[in-house]
């Protein structure tokens, strides 16, 4: 995923740019990066790697370092950045948060068209904050080059650009990520998550629409580009990646999760005879579990803790074996909640299955008699399209997709996908006993698409639903 950050202030922008920037940290893990501009001395840019330290640790030193009244801030899951750029716009800096899927066919384009060449990654790919620069550059002013790059990316993308004049901010057409205003009597802010401002002094100012480009100066939030009709922003922000205190388009993800459990207890049907204790896997599963007990009467407890003093999320490689491992180090149990207790378990979601089978397995190891796993969300049948939140390279990552292939061959025909996306189905049945049998939990019963959406609490239409029922 990644998030951002941004200041526009009559005085020196640096404080709120560290800090604002550092709110985000649960949002990315590999790369961070701030941009500050001053009228005297330009631009100046700091790059490092959080893979094994945290943003501020990492950032001190930049932080007493840099000044401006200008900036711009981002933690990437990939891609270094924000990036400088000098072109006939002039020089400004760059941050993006999304995904594109036509990344070789734009690449192809922009170098028969300019001339121009891109420098790969470590790993050999493009870096697609550069690659937007570079769609941007081929119009004649930046408005109409934000416009083209939105108009010609598969996938999404938000951006924010930082130039002499002001932050240029334009949400992804569709409007998947969120991008919020903040203002205080001395600037604006613009932020991914909008809890980031709040204890910077800024209170709300607007929400951007789909598709739609400002332009921050310290004095003044200006439209330059009005917003679109319609929108899909990703339910799975509520679900899991957004940080509990935050909220988009007005939901509230603390609200959301909450009202999610209960909607699970309904339909679930299980009461004090049936378990003993309801649990969340920390962190995003504790409001869930907070509605599922509280709508069913069971009691909630906290059967293990997350050990986090030392351990924020982005200290976590990028290997995935690496990260089971150290996310389940980071589970600390109290045996005296566990031993000869039937549990029920919820997390956010069940991607790939190995996490929540080895912490299943970890809690019968601590004496547990049952354990019961209701996940906040329907199956996972399709990687993401726009923002790559399962960090799925190919869909046979995803235990759902793996069982149905397993079932009905590797070429599954769209149909059939859809009736094992249907909950009242019978290979819907199946597929869900299935992947309880190779996970070891005692029963598994995922959260309805219908009822998830319900919790959520606004229109359906305006909610991307793509990874559990390929809709676009």
């Amino acid at each position: 995923m990644g998030g951002f950050f941004a200041a526009a202030s009559k005085n020196d922008c640096v404080f709120d740019l560290y800090f604002g920037t550092d709110y985000h940290s649960h949002l990315g893990t590999r790369r961070a990066g701030m941009a500050v501009y001053d009228s005297k001395d330009g631009f100046n840019r700091a790059i490092h790697n959080i893979e094994n330290s945290p943003f501020r640790t990492k950032f001190e030193s930049d932080f007493n370092e840099m000044h401006g009244n200008m900036g711009i801030g981002c933690i990437s899951d990939f891609e270094p950045q924000p990036l400088i750029v000098r072109s006939h716009h002039g020089t400004y800096a760059i941050t993006t948060v999304g995904k594109i899927n036509n990344v070789k066919e734009l690449s192809d384009s922009v170098i028969e068209k300019s001339g121009t060449h891109f420098l790969e990654m470590s790993g050999g790919s493009i870096n697609a904050t550069e690659l937007v620069a570079a769609l941007i550059n081929q119009k004649d002013n930046i408005i109409d080059g934000i416009r083209h790059a939105q108009d010609t990316i598969d996938g999404s993308m938000t951006m924010m650009l930082l130039t002499p004049m002001g932050v240029y901010c334009a949400r992804d057409k569709m409007g998947r990520t969120p991008l919020t205003i903040g203002v205080k009597d001395d600037g604006f802010c613009a932020s991914f998550e909008k809890f980031a401002y709040l204890n910077l002094g800024y209170r709300d100012f607007k929400e951007l629409g789909p598709g739609e480009i400002v332009i921050m100066t310290p004095e003044e939030v200006r439209t330059l580009v009005k917003p679109g009709d319609k929108m899909k922003i990703c339910t799975f922000l509520w679900v899991y990646y957004g940080y509990p205190s935050s909220g988009y388009e007005g939901v509230s993800v603390e609200e959301m999760r909450y009202n999610c459990g209960s909607y699970l207890a309904k339909r679930d049907g299980m009461t004090k005879a049936d378990v003993d204790i309801v649990a969340g896997v920390p962190d995003s599963g504790t409001a869930h579990a907070v509605g599922y007990a509280n709508e069913s009467g069971i009691p909630f407890s906290r059967p293990f803790i997350k050990y986090t003093p030392t351990w924020p999320r982005s200290f976590m490689p990028t290997i995935q074996s690496r990260r089971d491992m150290i996310a389940r180090m980071k589970l600390i149990p109290v045996h005296e909640l566990i031993d000869g207790n039937r549990l029920l378990l919820i997390d956010d979601s069940i991607v790939r299955g190995t996490q929540l089978r080895e912490t299943t397995q970890f809690l019968y190891n601590s004496g547990a008699k049952e354990v019961h796993v209701r996940p906040a969300c329907p199956p996972i049948m399709y990687s993401c399209k726009y923002l790559n939140f399962s960090r799925s390279t190919s869909e046979l990552e995803l235990i759902a997709r793996r069982v149905v292939n397993k079932e009905e061959g590797q070429e599954v025909e769209r149909a059939v996908l859809d009736d094992y996306t249907n909950p009242d189905s019978d290979r819907y049945k199946k597929m869900t006993e299935e992947i309880r049998r190779q996970l070891g939990f005692t029963s598994l019963a995922y959260n309805r698409l219908d009822d998830m959406l319900e919790a959520c609490g606004i229109d359906k239409d305006k909610l991307c639903t793509y990874c559990w029922d390929g809709r676009e």
